[in-house]
Formats: structure tokens, C-alpha cells, sequence
């Protein structure tokens, strides 16, 4: 039958995916960046009974023959490994163009070679569409590169695309909108909210005005289990979002409601995308999702926040509420 391999497996969506393709009898690999430590990210979080059930292979993507043997015997491949942090690419923007061009180049060279693998699905971003010409903003709406992430993720997308009009590789791509929910970085704004009203009276923000289309964890996991079973998007780029745009400083404060808090909100310079960088608004249009492959999201946004709220206030210890990671 094969294994269904997980990219990026370790990281939060990706530790998600894994957790729910296992709770589906799937026979999953999980590719996880080599550290000494033996750490295999947010997949540390899993049940004992799921992670049990997981064959992690520890490598890098930027490694080609590594990359092979985590290929080889697996059918079915959901590619989310990738450098995300927005903040990072201004700094080491190389990086993210070895992370996520090359070590894209290198999955999709490694699938060519094996004849074992029947399906693709690589994982892109909204960030690819920059600030919306239009809305809702549909997959043929342009694409603006707006940072080194949003740039890198472009490429990859675009190599995903040529395998597949080249070498007819069987691969689609998901173009999740902005996700949420437990085990997130505090990179990212909803858990920068939360842990800092749970741990005290101010909040630290950028820019309040961009709007996002935010969309729960389960949510997106299911997406990527449905496109990869839809031969009809073999080829195709999906948008999934909620179709619902919020604005930073809205979401914070529906936060603060449901948590029955007050708080001061304080601008902090070093949280600001540069003027051009900044992304102002994100408004998905799903119906190519509906169309191929009948999905929609099951979450609002307030019951993705209740649940992601009650996470942070468990596990908010371990964090460093307050900084700012790239």
C-alpha cells in the first residue's frame, strides 16, 4: 500500500496533518529537520498512542539524496516542510530561497525517480497574492511578491506547477489562507494575543489594520486529506480560507471578549513590516474547493479562538510570552 510521507511534520500545521492522517490508518512518515537534540518539534505533542505509530526520518531538505530516502516507498506525499517567519526573510532572505526553492526542487526531482509515488500535494500560501487587487481573491488573481517568504513560495509554487505541465508529476497545491490554533508560534498574531492577555494587562502589536481571512487547524487539515484524494485538482492550485476578512485590531478585540479581558495596546516598531512589505488585506474565494472537492470550513472564527485560547492557557509556560521571534 505505501507510506504517506509528511514534510515539515514537526511544525504546526504539519504536526496536525500527522496526527490526523494516523487517526485515519495511515502508515505516515514524517520528514523532520535533523537536530542534535533529537527534537522532533511540535510532533512531541502528539499522544504517546499516535506518535508510536510514526516513522520519523530526520533530515533536510536542502540535502538531496536525504530527501530520496525519505521518498522512497511512500505513495501519497504532503509537502509542507518550509521556512515560514515572514520577519526571518528580511534578514537571511538566502535562506528561505535554499529551504523552500531548492528543497521543493529536490522533493520533486526525488518523486520523479520512484515510480511509488501516485500523489503530490505541496502547500502554498496567501502570502503569494500580496496585498488584494480584488476580493474575495480567487486562484488566477496575480501574484505579488511582497517579501523574500512570499517570493521563495512563489517559486515553489511555480516549480510544483512545471513538474506537473513537464513531467506529468501528479501534484496540486493548497493555498491555505491565514491558520490558526494550538501549538502555533508566538510568531504569529492570534498567539501573540492570547499569551500576552493571559499573562498580563498590555499588548505588544504591529500594524492593527491589515486584514486577514483566518482559518482554524482542523479546518486546514482537512483540506489538505480531501485534495489529496481529489484526481480532479491534479494540476491545480485551491484556495481554502473561511471567505470572512478581519481586521488585526477586530480579531484582538473579540479575543479579549471571549476571554473576558482588558487590555492596553502598545505599537511596537520592530513588529511592523516594512511600508511596501506590509500585506493589508487577505479575503479568500473558495469555491474551486467546493467545486472539486466539496469542502468547506466547520470552524467560526470564535470557536477556533475558544479552543485555541484554552490551549495557551494550559501550555502558555511554555513559551516566552513578551519577545519577539523571527
Amino acid at each position: 500500500m505505501g507510506k504517506t510521507l509528511v514534510t515539515g511534520a514537526g511544525g504546526f500545521i504539519g504536526s496536525h496533518l500527522t496526527e490526523e492522517l494516523v487517526r485515519q490508518g495511515e502508515d505516515v512518515r514524517a520528514f523532520v529537520r535533523y537536530n542534535s537534540r533529537d527534537d522532533r518539534g511540535l510532533l512531541e505533542e502528539l499522544p504517546k498512542e499516535i506518535r508510536s505509530q510514526v516513522d520519523v526520518v530526520m533530515g533536510d531538505l536542502k540535502d538531496p539524496e536525504g530527501v530520496r530516502k525519505a521518498v522512497r516507498g511512500c505513495r501519497k506525499i504532503f509537502h509542507l516542510g518550509a521556512l515560514i517567519a515572514i520577519p526571518y526573510s528580511y534578514v537571511h532572505p538566502f535562506d528561505f530561497v535554499q529551504t523552500n526553492v531548492v528543497g521543493t526542487a529536490n522533493l520533486l526531482n526525488a518523486c520523479l525517480e520512484t515510480s511509488d509515488v501516485e500523489r503530490i500535494v505541496h502547500t502554498s500560501t496567501s502570502e503569494v497574492y500580496g496585498t488584494a487587487r480584488y476580493t474575495p481573491i480567487d486562484e488566477k488573481h496575480p501574484l505579488q511578491a511582497q517579501s523574500p517568504y512570499s517570493a521563495s513560495k512563489i517559486a515553489a509554487d511555480k516549480l510544483a506547477e512545471s513538474y506537473f505541465l513537464s513531467f506529468n508529476l501528479p501534484v496540486a497545491t493548497l493555498r491555505p489562507f491565514n491558520t490558526f490554533g494550538p501549538r502555533q508560534s508566538l510568531r504569529a498574531v492570534i498567539p501573540t494575543i492570547i499569551s500576552q492577555a493571559l499573562e498580563g494587562k498590555r499588548i505588544k502589536l504591529g500594524n492593527t489594520t491589515p486584514r486577514r481571512d483566518f482559518l482554524f487547524v482542523k479546518d486546514t487539515v482537512r483540506g489538505f486529506i480531501a485534495l489529496g484524494k481529489c484526481e480532479e485538482a491534479i494540476g491545480k492550485t485551491v484556495n481554502i480560507g473561511v471567505g470572512q476578512d478581519i481586521s488585526i485590531e477586530e480579531v484582538m478585540k473579540k479575543i479579549l471578549g471571549l476571554m473576558g479581558k482588558e487590555a492596553q495596546v502598545e505599537t511596537e516598531g520592530q513588529r511592523i513590516r516594512p511600508e511596501k512589505s506590509e500585506v493589508m488585506q487577505l479575503l479568500s474565494d473558495t469555491r474551486l474547493a467546493q467545486t472539486l472537492f466539496q469542502w468547506a470550513p466547520r470552524y467560526t472564527l470564535e470557536d477556533g479562538l475558544r479552543e485555541t485560547i484554552e490551549w495557551y492557557r494550559q501550555n502558555l509556560s511554555r513559551f516566552k510570552v513578551g519577545s519577539y521571534p523571527l
